[in-house]
């Protein structure tokens, strides 16, 4: 981990991809006939319980703090409440297959957010992965065009979606050093408790029992599990990097599209994944290291004592052992190793 920083936050990433992208073509059979608000809030309640689950006891992890709820309520509002209901109406008009595809262009979203709110690193293989991302996103958009209005406006629908979670994913770097748990049960409850209303407000019909326990199943393994994953990612090397190695989820997605049945998908929409995977790969590729200088730094957030970064005392009380949370400070100090954007590696670049 040491040798390579961002094995971890990539992994982390990686097993956050593969939950939702397994997630996507079943929320298209389990929510057939039901509204997409009503499909939102269940998928979201499901996530609240994975966040009431995960909750770390104090001391081990930062609590959110009041100053974080303007932040949770905007990322309910794009994460937990547009994003699904757009995904949810976009699957009910286009295929699995074509859905999967486009919600890789979330990372060219929360790569460019990042980068523009936080600064975070972007070389030049960074930049050339994302404009193979727009490409393949491209003929994607091309092929389903040719299916006709209904298939097209669909795929917008999961564009919408796209640019939602990657809006929503920007705004979660912060939180990211906060316990993960309570992050995702905040955003949760409050997504679920919106789209709820939002879907009684307009009469959506009311699901089965079955459909209702299958939707909170999905919605705790893809949208809960995933999202804390998610954020333990983004803590270890960025929103950017975690973004780019998320966009495996679609591929994922595709692949259980067509283990289910799909066999709609044309050469154009097969060129369009390629030049996504190609994106992908090249964002993994990426690597960096240099002198670099950190300034003095006062916060809290879980850590160990053995990662060369948190060598400070604790006041005279025994030194701890393991990850534990609480309020801290950096001494400035210089030096070199290979690093990714997380919370301590902020530097400008020139």
């Amino acid at each position: 981990m040491t040798t390579h920083p961002a094995l971890r936050g990539g992994l982390l990433a990686l097993l956050a991809a593969v939950l939702f992208g397994l997630s996507t073509p079943l929320l298209q059979r389990l929510g057939a006939g039901l509204g997409p608000l009503t499909a939102a809030a269940l998928l979201y309640a499901g996530a609240a319980l994975v966040g009431l689950w995960s909750r770390q006891p104090h001391g081990r992890e930062a609590r959110l703090a009041r100053a974080d709820l303007p932040r949770l309520a905007a990322m309910a509002a794009l994460g937990a409440g547009i994003g699904p209901v757009a995904l949810a109406w976009g699957l009910q008009h286009t295929s699995g297959t074509s859905a999967s595809l486009m919600l890789t262009l979330e990372a060219v979203c929360t790569a460019l957010l990042a980068r523009a709110l936080y600064g975070e690193t972007m070389d030049r293989r960074v930049w050339l992965a994302m404009a193979l991302l727009l490409a393949g996103g491209a003929a994607v958009v091309l092929d389903q065009s040719r299916a006709g209005a209904p298939q097209l406006w669909g795929l917008l629908a999961v564009l919408l979606a796209t640019l939602a979670w990657g809006a929503d994913n920007t705004l979660s770097r912060p939180l990211a050093e906060r316990d993960p748990g309570q992050v995702v049960l905040a955003k949760a409850l409050l997504g679920s408790a919106a789209t709820g209303a939002l879907a009684w407000t307009f009469g959506e019909p009311q699901p089965g029992a079955t459909a209702a326990l299958a939707l909170l199943a999905l919605g705790a393994t893809g949208y809960g599990l995933s999202l804390r994953l998610y954020l333990l990612a983004q803590r270890a090397f960025g929103a950017a990097r975690t973004g780019s190695v998320f966009a495996f989820a679609p591929f994922i997605g595709a692949v259980a599209a067509f283990a289910l049945g799909e066999r709609d998908a044309s050469w154009v929409l097969l060129l369009g994944g390629g030049l996504m995977v190609a994106g992908v790969l090249l964002h993994l590729a990426e690597t960096h290291g240099h002198p670099h200088t950190h300034e003095a730094l006062d916060h809290e957030h879980a850590h160990r004592h053995d990662d060369g970064h948190h060598d400070h005392d604790h006041n005279h009380t025994p030194m701890l052992a393991g990850p534990h949370s609480h309020p801290h400070v950096h001494t400035p100090r210089t030096h070199s190793h290979p690093h990714v954007p997380d919370a301590h590696h902020q530097h400008g670049h020139g």
